[in-house]
């Protein structure tokens, strides 16, 4: 099992985040929060604190500033003294529509979704071989497995991050550093609040959140959630392309 005391989560605001923070608030971590709305990062670190975490600061994130990564990085380093889990959850559900006719738009959201997190996950590497210990961990997305005609800007965004997981887990491995790839699937938060008729598919934030506190503690390279998503992506994947290419998926 991974060492979880010093928990850095980057997009500490999203509803999936707040729900794996207050799991390992409730197990005593100390916990460093990156946010871009600082008021509501503070919130939930109020609210974390009453659930048992043993200390919780916060930090303004700006996730398409590259620049200032490394100082966000240094910041929580010196706070926390060690981190033993990264988790990096930020990000955007793009428009596709707009996208499909707008190059700056598309462009962004893939800044946004995919580059700001692989700027963060190389500078963060050598820290964590560094201290001779940690978890990387990033929520990529079902959408990455295969491009679909109804969301492939979100979804090509999520494949890069997974495959430079990929790439990255097997480069630290030799280091004893586990590479840890969320994906969810339909989950029910502010972010998808706009998309109508959630049916059995969907899950939520909490009850999930224990598979991905799981996850983390034990290191697994790849966790689909919920579970059953694991076979569901099995199958999209291995369609024929002349079979995939008639459904509206």
């Amino acid at each position: 099992m991974q060492k979880t005391d010093n928990i850095l989560v980057i997009g500490a605001n999203s509803a999936i985040t707040t729900a794996v923070a207050r799991e390992f608030a409730a197990q005593g971590a100390s916990l460093f929060l990156a946010a871009r709305n600082y008021q509501r990062v503070s919130a939930v670190a109020d609210d974390l604190r009453v659930r048992g975490a043993k200390a919780v600061t916060c930090q303004n994130f700006e996730a398409n500033h590259n620049a200032l990564h490394a100082n966000l990085l240094e910041a929580a380093w010196q706070q926390l003294g060690e981190v033993d889990v990264l988790l990096i959850a930020h990000g955007t559900l793009s428009d596709q529509a707009a996208c499909e006719n707008d190059v700056d738009l598309c462009l962004q959201e893939i800044h946004t979704n995919a580059l700001s997190v692989v700027s963060l996950l190389t500078l963060a590497a050598p820290r964590m071989q560094a201290q001779g210990h940690g978890v990387l961990a990033a929520v990529s997305s079902v959408a990455g497995d295969r491009g679909r005609a109804s969301n492939y800007v979100y979804g090509s965004a999520k494949a890069l991050v997974t495959a430079f997981m990929s790439g990255l887990r097997q480069r630290l491995a030799p280091a004893g550093i586990p590479v840890v790839c969320i994906k969810p699937g339909f989950i029910d938060t502010p972010m998808t609040a706009a998309i109508a008729n959630k049916g059995l598919l969907w899950s939520t934030p909490k009850a999930i959140a224990p598979r991905i506190v799981r996850a983390l503690q034990r290191g697994t390279p790849e966790v689909y959630v919920p579970g059953f998503w694991y076979l569901i992506m099995l199958i999209v994947r291995h369609l024929p392309a002349a079979l995939f290419n008639r459904l509206r998926l």
